[in-house]
């Protein structure tokens, strides 16, 4: 029969499966068909929002500026191809998966790595709340009826997602490869479904917004000169969000199969390709049939249930078109790869910021626990902290996409730009030991390296500039705080080591040992305590009591002589009935007296079979403990006392261990049996 123990554990085994030896880590490594799901969900889902942004910027100028999506589009895809290109030459030169976390530490130093660093801590958390909440979106314009569970729905996905993620990466990974490649297959063939209706038949593609009109909204009625130049760089940086999730392969390059550099060049090669393809797509395609998409529903002129029914997105007004409305197989179909994929790729974030909170950890600039690997060989502790804060974003924005996006880019940005000027260094440092083919070999990578940080740096300005004022400032705010806690961990880490290097003195023995035996009645425990200090052979042994009651003291100096035990009673008047500070400072005129002096504590402690029978003992002792802890050249032993709850605990412990737990002989940990 299971145990309490085993029960508690139930609800783990259930979420986490298995748990996974430390010697088959190198199984959990990925080839590049499971790679390219988990690491580029996230850009390849970014189409599902992408063009959306840039639609959203435009129509603020009603219809007179859509002119301009094809043109941004083209900038954006050009862009794509440049930092995909910068990106292979970052797995290449540092595979070890710190990405640009790396390349700052190695060739800016600390401030630039840890800038870095806060960058993409930022980012990972508003990839996982925005990736959710676009999902959401997507679920809810299927069934609209779901828009007032919005928040609930975002949240549960997002435990969803952590908890498939604590199971392992290749786990989470096999799970997530079908979604991803149905989604990406459905876009295709809605991409080539949809150029062959508007190019080769007579059948016009037509979406259901295109016969809304759009009010311009005050000041963006006659746009011209720089105002208009300013509003379409405003409408690039929301269309940036496509390039979300690329550097997520550089942090990742440890988790492939061998060759690592080579699988994870050639797998962020296929993803920029196919991210390239199909944003280009389904952008063409928006503007083919029509789609108008405003951030405020009520904004479109002819949209009659604005205040009650969801705007469609994008990608669902285009599915609609294409496959002839939203009761066709082909709609709902790119709907429900379109919500998986974006709330899947939330796992790219889900792996990276893990890792990347590991490599923090590891050079001490994050708590330790991050660095510690769970039951399934993943970063248990880091998965949890990320889901926790994506969690407070949702609901604090209400699983708003259009308003998380707001602030969404600017880290990712700044780690591109700070790693690829980091880069740039990197090949001058790198030339000057190298002559020929592979000198020429480094000055190709430098020179896409200097073009990639050039256009990152003047993206990056367009997002401050653009995107200040709708939210970013929050980001920019929240960027420095973690800076300063970085750095504050690491000097606690810092100082702490410090303190503990061995030193001459530390190997001199004590000139003499004190023990001092607390006691509050002649009972078991304390005799138990006063023989094992005894047994210690102190220099000096003293038996102390606090007398908080005269009665019960008199009572304790009388057992003492009726007992005849061997050691004076000495006894600490509190005339507040305080226990604590009297023995601490009992404590502190001994060490003050004698500094050389080891002063060995003894506290005696009930044992109890259960864990809320604790509440009713030890409380004193718990805090004489607390306290005592702090006193340097101070030791606290504990001698237990096992009350019979514990010894039938301790029993029943021994006959489970008579044979093999339950689960003992499918982890190697007993002998079967059957196999003798």
């Amino acid at each position: 029969m299971p145990s309490l123990s085993d029960l508690g554990q139930l609800p783990k085994r259930l979420v986490l499966g298995r748990p996974v030896r430390s010697d088959r880590a190198g199984e959990s490594l990925l080839p590049k068909r499971l790679a390219l799901p988990i690491f580029a969900s996230d850009p390849l889902s970014s189409v599902a929002y992408a063009t959306q942004e840039i639609l959203i910027v435009l129509t603020l100028a009603g219809t007179a500026f859509l002119f301009l999506a094809p043109w941004l589009a083209v900038a954006v895809v050009l862009l794509l191809v440049v930092v995909v290109l910068s990106y292979r030459q970052v797995v290449h030169a540092y595979p070890s998966g710190g990405g640009d976390y790396e390349v700052a530490a190695r060739n800016h130093g600390r401030f630039a790595s840890l800038v870095v660093a806060s960058a993409l801590l930022t980012d990972y958390v508003l990839t996982v709340a925005v990736s959710v909440s676009a999902g959401t979106d997507n679920i809810i314009s299927a069934f609209p009826g779901l828009a007032e569970h919005r928040v609930l729905i975002a949240v549960v996905l997002v435990g969803f997602l952590a908890a498939a993620n604590l199971r392992g990466l290749r786990e989470s990974g096999k799970s997530f490869a079908v979604p991803t490649y149905l989604f990406v297959a459905g876009i295709m063939v809605m991409i080539v479904t949809g150029f062959i209706e508007y190019f080769f038949r007579d059948a016009s593609l037509v979406a259901e917004s295109a016969a809304y009109t759009i009010t311009p909204e005050p000041g963006f009625d006659d746009l011209t000169g720089v105002a208009l130049v300013f509003f379409a760089l405003r409408a690039f940086a929301s269309g940036c969000t496509a390039l979300t999730g690329v550097e997520a392969i550089a942090n990742g390059v440890p988790a492939f199969k061998p060759p690592k550099s080579k699988n994870a060049a050639t797998t962020l090669a296929l993803m920029g390709g196919i991210a390239a393809t199909m944003f280009a797509g389904v952008t063409a395609l928006a503007l083919f049939s029509g789609v108008k998409y405003a951030e405020f529903p009520c904004d479109l002129e002819g949209f009659t249930n604005c205040a009650t029914e969801p705007q469609r997105t994008v990608i669902a007004q285009v599915a609609s078109a294409v496959f002839g409305g939203d009761t066709s197989i082909g709609f709902f179909y790119i709907q429900a790869a379109t919500a998986l994929v974006l709330i899947l790729a939330a796992n790219t974030a889900l792996y990276g910021f893990p890792l990347l909170g590991s490599v923090l950890a590891q050079d001490r600039y994050m708590p330790k626990q991050l660095h510690t690997r769970g039951d399934k060989l993943v970063y248990s502790n880091g998965i949890l902290l990320l889901a926790g804060f994506a969690a407070l974003l949702i609901v604090a924005f209400q699983a708003d996409s259009t308003r998380l996006i707001q602030l969404y880019i600017i880290g990712v940005f700044t780690s591109f730009t700070i790693g690829q000027w980091g880069m740039v260094r990197h090949w001058n440092r790198e030339m000057r030991t190298v002559e020929g083919a592979e000198r020429q070999r480094m000055r190709r990578s430098q020179v896409i390296n200097t073009i990639g940080g050039s256009l990152t740096t003047v993206v990056l300005v367009i997002i401050v500039l653009t995107k200040f004022t709708r939210g970013a400032w929050l980001v920019i705010l929240v960027m420095p705080f973690i800076y300063l806690l970085m750095r504050q961990i690491n000097r606690h880490y810092t100082h702490v080591a410090d303190q503990l290097v061995p030193s001459g003195d530390s190997r001199t023995l004590p000139s003499k040992v004190h023990a001092v035996v607390l006691v509050n009645k002649v009972h078991k425990p304390t005799l138990r305590a006063l023989a094992f200090a005894r047994a210690t052979r102190p220099d000096q042994l003293t038996a102390l009591t606090v007398n908080v009651d005269d009665a019960d003291t008199r009572g304790l100096q009388a057992d003492w002589d009726r007992y005849d035990i061997p050691i004076p009673l000495t006894v600490l008047e509190s005339p507040y009935r305080e226990i604590t500070r009297p023995v601490v400072d009992f404590v502190k005129d001994i060490r003050r007296d004698s500094p050389r002096e080891l002063v060995v504590v003894f506290v005696p402690q009930y044992v109890v079979g259960h864990w809320w029978e604790n509440v009713l003992h030890n409380q004193s002792a718990l805090r004489l403990r607390s306290r005592l802890q702090f006193q340097p050249g101070v030791m606290i032993t504990t001698v237990p006392w096992q009350l019979e709850g514990s010894r039938d605990r301790e029993e029943e412990l021994q006959q489970r261990s008579a044979g093999p737990a339950p689960g003992d002989l499918r982890r190697g940990l007993a002998e079967d049996p059957d196999a003798r």
